[in-house]
């Protein structure tokens, strides 16, 4: 019996020694946390997603970015050229850029990441590069030309305005090398891929000495996703996460509580995102108008906003953010909730006997939300109350992140709450949204009158002309209320308190990163 519990003793202190080790070893990470999980290919992944495109952005870079007022720049360019008729697009690359294995990169390897896109039949990158479907489909690039190893041509069977926005997010990769990036990521950006765990997920990356636009201070970064808010919390009170941006599973309450401890702080930005409520215009009582517009007067999000989400957000009249050059509120909803029981009743959906909160549907409407963030869910049931205040029953059906957006797309929900991230910046994407059978039209909305001037706007080159026809657009949409944006949330930092040189743009992108200090 001594001799057992002799070792036992025996693997008590190895087992502590080796976690003691492991943790030293770790504390090495300066750890920044996601709250969804996230892939690692930056071509071939089938889905798009907020996460994986921050950790993205740490990795690599693309021939475009935005800057902060939203209009499209050169970043590995370092000049964008329209020809007149507006059939091609000249990109001069920057010169002695280097990806992480030390190959400088060329034009030759800009065509071949472009060609990889376009040719294959699973990335989630590919159909914006298309129109059309079946034996309809066309592509709207026609062919890349290489003159010289810093010069590419994109030809164009029409001019496609929507070429540089579409550029945005596609990481230029080594010639040949797709395959190697599901699970070794190579790129030219700030820092470089040392290991990958799907299963947690975390990955690993190391500052980048030879980045072409200066290393990064810090020296060692693991990303992790986290989405159990009790234990972000417990990693940050301890010390062993030092950055969490725009955390979306933490509710409004424990930001400005974590706020309090002496080690960390909580910052706060304006952000250009949007949340929003969907719905589904097929699906009844969501098909008639008057209903959607109901639900729009029903819901105070100026309460929300002050009392529930404490000042975290700007209450949102489009789905585009008021910096954009083409932003118009439309028709506005005010709180007025006689204005969304007279609209109930015009629908046919009357009070039973116009005493209270009487339901006016047999069958609740179902609310699907994510499962992953405790503020959704808190604003829910705030939806939830006001609706039930006018006599329409929601019933709140929460599911993991993954199966929502997949739902989503398959049109399998009545009214749903989400977030638009980076895409909402640009007016383009409200032809994305809301023409007739478009990419991201999830809420099956259809108003042929609407669809030639969602068309002539993102293929007008004045700008002054295409404002005029966005805000047409705009003003129809408000009016319909296929999707009602609620508020544009702020970009809220939790950090350590050595942490330094935070500044996070409107869209939420991680490229402040590469800018972080670290007090010693």
């Amino acid at each position: 019996m001594r001799f057992i519990k002799l070792s036992f003793l025996l693997f008590v202190l190895i087992f502590s020694s080796a976690f003691a080790s492991s943790c030293r070893t770790k504390s090495n990470n300066f750890v920044i946390t996601l709250s969804e999980k996230f892939t690692i290919d930056p071509i071939g992944a089938p889905t798009i997603d907020a996460a994986s495109e921050r950790v993205r952005v740490l990795m690599f870079n693309s021939l475009v970015r935005k800057n902060e007022k939203f209009d499209y720049v050169p970043e590995l360019a370092t000049n964008i050229q329209r020809a007149d008729d507006g059939l091609s697009y000249t990109f001069t690359l920057a010169d002695n850029v280097k990806f992480h294995d030390g190959k400088v990169m060329t034009s030759a390897d800009a065509k071949y990441t472009l060609e990889t896109v376009l040719n294959s039949t699973t990335s989630g990158r590919t159909p914006s590069f298309y129109e059309g479907t079946g034996a309809a489909r066309q592509g709207y690039i026609t062919g890349l030309e290489t003159p010289d190893p810093r010069t590419l041509i994109v030809r164009l069977r029409t001019p496609w305005l929507q070429l540089l926005p579409n550029l945005v997010p596609i990481a230029i990769i080594p010639q040949g090398s797709a395959d190697a990036q599901k699970t070794k990521p190579i790129g030219t950006g700030p820092f470089k891929f040392v290991q990958w765990d799907s299963t947690q997920p975390y990955i690993d990356v190391i500052a980048n000495p030879d980045y072409w636009q200066g290393a990064p201070s810090i020296q060692q970064i693991r990303v992790r996703a986290i989405s159990d808010a009790s234990a972000l919390q417990a990693e940050l009170r301890s010390g062993r996460v030092q950055l969490v941006p725009l955390p979306s599973n933490l509710s409004p309450d424990t930001l400005k509580s974590l706020g309090q401890v002496p080690d960390l702080k909580v910052e706060q930005f304006p952000g250009a995102n949007v949340t929003y409520l969907g719905f589904n215009v097929k699906e009844a009582p969501l098909d008639n108008v008057k209903v959607r517009q109901a639900i729009a007067y029903a819901i105070d999000r100026e309460s929300l906003i002050r009392d529930l989400l404490l000042g975290q957000a700007k209450i949102a009249h489009s789905i585009l953010p008021e910096e954009s050059w083409a932003y118009n509120a439309g028709q506005q909803y005010p709180y007025n909730p006689g204005a969304a029981k007279k609209l109930l009743d015009e629908a046919g959906f009357r009070d039973p006997d116009d005493d209270g909160p009487q339901m006016r549907f047999g069958k609740p409407i179902s609310f699907k939300i994510s499962s992953n963030s405790a503020a959704t869910s808190q604003y829910a049931q705030v939806i939830q109350n006001y609706l039930k205040q006018v006599g329409i029953p929601v019933e709140i059906e929460p599911l993991e992140s993954n199966l929502l957006r997949e739902q989503a797309k398959r049109g399998q929900y009545q009214m749903t709450a989400a977030n638009w991230v980076g895409g909402n910046q640009d007016p383009i994407f409200l032809k994305d949204l809301f023409m007739t059978k478009a990419n991201f039209n999830r809420t099956n909305y259809s108003n042929p009158p609407l669809d030639p001037i969602l068309q002539e706007a993102v293929d007008t080159v004045d700008r002054e002309k295409a404002r005029g026809l966005y805000a047409q657009a705009q003003e129809t949409i408000s009016r319909d209320v296929p999707m009602l944006p609620l508020w544009h949330p702020a970009n809220m930092v939790i950090a350590q308190k050595k942490v330094g040189n935070i500044k996070v743009d409107g869209s939420g992108d991680w490229g402040f990163v590469r800018n972080l200090t670290v007090e010693k």
